[in-house]
């Protein structure tokens, strides 16, 4: 429901994962467990959803693969398909239907849609230069060549586009290009290809993005990308044996394009699944009532084929109903390195799951969602989050109200005149409010947040009343304050039940509830419970995480131009920072939210920085900061970046500000900033400079920035008493990007 009491249908289409490979808490994290918190959330609300996805058993992942592992296309499909689809139910994720794209029923639909659009003359025959390798005498694939993207530099970039910016590519315009599979540079030929005119969809587009002010930026700035540099045609079929055939004669040889079939794959899990379970009509309600919303979660990447590609084929098809939000996601980047297996490094979900519960993965999952950015995933922050969050604050308020009130009620208590109850209840409907808010625009970390909070709220509320001695002086008053309780208990297992459903039903249970959070709805958070119920004896519901420890691995003797840093702060000692003055500032050519700064930091540079939405040119001019001046230059929309500004912002912690890093005293341009360690900081690439562990935190001199290294920690500083700090509050934490 959207601000009304009418029961509404949402379709939730969840980006289909490559059936190549276990999927890991990347992908979790990315498109495949946020929609099932949006689906819970809907389905709480009284809402009727249909959230469909399947695995992609085509295109050149998947033969990559099979190549490797010397076996066929179908084996490492079907393989795949069943580990996956057991690890996404293992994790408690609930879809309508999780299918797969080799089927009979997903081949007719593609089938007829491109029929239907050929009728129309949407789809051409032409042409095509396309990569060839003479050595293996095949044309290649997207997948099958790699290079430089020419655009920003970045490199292993694949023929079609560039993760790094979303360029995507005509065949010759990667630098650098080579067979991946024997190293060979291709050569380019001409081959024929049926091809999409996408070009003609323009003015339909734009009409149809007026009112997607709500999508996320990144949805946004890629979309216009793509509409500003001009739309292009695009070829459909591709020089393949394993995929879908082209239902035309004398195409043998060529199967569909996996991103014009995969996209498919939303509307033929739909009549799949309205046929699975009796209802062959089911379908048409959602793909043709105009009421009803499609959700579609995605990583980044593939932002361009859900919010222009398929509203594009839709409204050729169709008409059927267009995009309604895109949640893309950013993605969880894994610290840059290598993570230890025997600390829990394996990230694959099968892997995690053998030996932490679900519900604690998904929560710390939805708590480091990289919603708006990138976000970072170590275990030592899964064990801080989960012990000093999940555990302290949210377990330990659900056991300390539920087992003392079994203790000393054994039932629900009354709660007499209903004071503290009115006290508590309008706290819970504050919360309600600002959860729903946040659920509703799927900001799923900010909706956790507020669960959270609430959970704080308990324990203070709890803690003020010392029922512990209040039992001994007026056992009704306290059994009042503990009724109060236990029902931010019931509301906080209500709300949570879309992040952690397992646990949140245990409590449930604990209440003495027959039926599930679900049954119940979310309008139950505030429904006051039965005086009376007698209560079960509880448990607690989550224990605290212990990491393995690490491993000493074998000592590896380098050449000495190679040989690692190590020691203490051996990630900071890896850093070249020096105090800088921004000369002038000019708007990015060819991106909204990026400033590029001329700089003088012993010499000139120009550095690339995405502060248009935090800072205006003139707070900027003029200004003192600090840089890392070692890490590899590269092109950011195709302007050169010569290093990268400190800042730091704290929306992981719930804010949402973010400030330059500047020096505490006005020493010389280029002064170095070695926290009076040796420095060794040779070119270095992002990665490399992630893994340096810098936050904000107050001291007597303001909010400075810190430098840690497990429970060591030095002020970031030129160690002559020149210091890191910011202007701007933050909060305690915030991390220096």
């Amino acid at each position: 429901m959207f601000g009304n009491d009418k029961m509404a249908k949402i379709f939730i289409g969840v980006a289909w994962p490559y059936a190549n490979g276990t999927i890991h808490l990347g992908h979790m994290a990315g498109s495949i467990l946020p929609p099932d918190i949006f689906n819970r959330y809907n389905r709480m609300k009284g809402n009727e959803v249909m959230m469909v996805s399947g695995s992609d058993q085509h295109g050149t992942p998947i033969t990559v693969t099979a190549e490797k592992e010397r076996t066929s296309p179908m084996d490492i499909a079907e393989r795949f398909h069943e580990i996956n689809k057991k690890a996404i139910e293992d994790m408690r994720i609930e879809f309508s239907l999780f299918t797969k794209t080799h089927t009979e029923n997903h081949t007719e639909t593609v089938h007829d849609i491109f029929r239907v659009l050929s009728e129309k003359d949407l789809l051409y025959e032409k042409e095509t230069m396309q990569y060839f390798c003479p050595k293996c005498s095949r044309f290649l694939p997207d997948r099958y060549v790699e290079g430089v993207c020419p655009k920003c530099g970045a490199e292993n970039t694949r023929s079609d586009q560039c993760d790094a910016c979303g360029t995507t590519f005509e065949t010759g315009d990667l630098k650098e290009a080579v067979c991946v599979h024997c190293g060979t540079p291709p050569e380019i030929r001409g081959t024929n290809h049926f091809f999409l005119r996408l070009s003609s969809f323009t003015d339909d587009l734009l009409d149809y993005l007026k009112d997607k002010t709500y999508w996320r930026s990144n949805v946004e700035t890629f979309t216009s990308n793509w509409l500003k540099d001009g739309l292009k045609d695009r070829p459909i079929t591709r020089d393949m044996s394993w995929g879908i055939p082209v239902p035309a004669e004398g195409w043998d040889d060529k199967v569909i394009y996996v991103w014009f079939e995969a996209v498919v794959g939303y509307l033929s899990a739909s009549k799949e699944y309205s046929a699975l379970i009796g209802e062959p009509g089911l379908w048409r309600q959602y793909w043709y009532d105009g009421d009803v919303r499609h959700y579609y979660f995605l990583g980044k990447d593939n932002i361009p084929f859900h919010s222009i590609i398929w509203p594009s084929m839709l409204m050729g098809y169709g008409p059927l109903n267009l995009p309604y939000d895109i949640p893309a996601n950013e993605y969880l980047m894994f610290r840059g390195g290598k993570l230890s297996k025997s600390r829990g490094g394996s990230i694959d979900i099968p892997s995690v799951l053998q030996k932490y519960d679900a519900d604690v993965v998904r929560y710390y999952l939805s708590a480091v969602m990289p919603d708006t950015h990138d976000s970072d995933f170590s275990w030592e922050d899964f064990q801080v989050k989960v012990n000093n969050d999940l555990v302290s604050a949210l377990g330990n308020f659900y056991h300390r109200c539920l087992s003392f009130t079994k203790r000393n009620f054994n039932s629900v208590p009354d709660a007499l005149d209903g004071t503290e109850l009115a006290e508590v209840t309008a706290e819970i409907r504050r919360t309600m409010e600002e959860y729903e808010t946040y659920m509703n625009g799927c900001d799923f970390k900010k909706a956790l947040k507020a669960v959270m909070d609430l959970s704080r709220y308990g324990n203070r509320y709890f803690d003020s009343k010392k029922p512990w001695a209040l039992v001994k002086e007026d056992k009704d008053k306290c059994g009042e304050a503990m009724n109060a309780s236990l029902q931010i208990v019931k509301a906080l297992a209500a709300m949570a039940w879309p992040f952690m459903p397992d646990s949140s039903e245990r409590i449930w249970k604990f209440l003495g509830l027959e039926r599930t959070p679900l049954d119940e709805g979310m309008g139950s958070c505030t429904v006051p419970l039965q005086v009376g119920t007698e209560l079960p004896e509880p448990v607690p519901v989550y224990a605290k995480v212990e990491l393995p420890k690490e491993e000493p691995e074998k000592k590896v003797e380098t050449p000495a131009e190679n040989t690692a840093v190590t020691g203490p702060f051996a990630d900071m000692r890896r850093l070249d920072i020096r105090t800088a003055e921004v000369l002038e500032v000019t708007e990015h050519p060819d991106a909204e939210k990026l400033y590029v700064l001329k700089i003088d930091a012993g010499e000139e540079r120009q550095l690339v920085a995405g502060l248009r939405a935090h800072y205006t040119k003139e707070e900027l001019t003029g200004r003192k900061i600090l840089v890392v001046c070692n890490l590899k230059h590269a092109k950011l929309r195709g302007v050169m970046s010569q290093g990268m500004l400190l800042a730091a912002d704290d929306e992981e912690l719930g804010g949402n500000t973010v400030a330059v890093l500047r020096p505490s005293k006005d020493v010389p341009n280029g002064t170095r900033f070695t926290c009076g360690l040796d420095i060794i900081g040779k070119e270095m690439e992002y990665k490399d400079f992630q893994k340096a562990v810098i936050r904000i935190s107050s001291t007597a001199s303001g909010q400075t920035a810190v430098v840690k290294d497990g429970t060591e920690a030095i002020d970031l500083s030129d160690g002559n008493g020149c210091i890191a700090v910011v202007d701007r509050q933050l909060k305690d934490g915030a991390k220096v990007r």
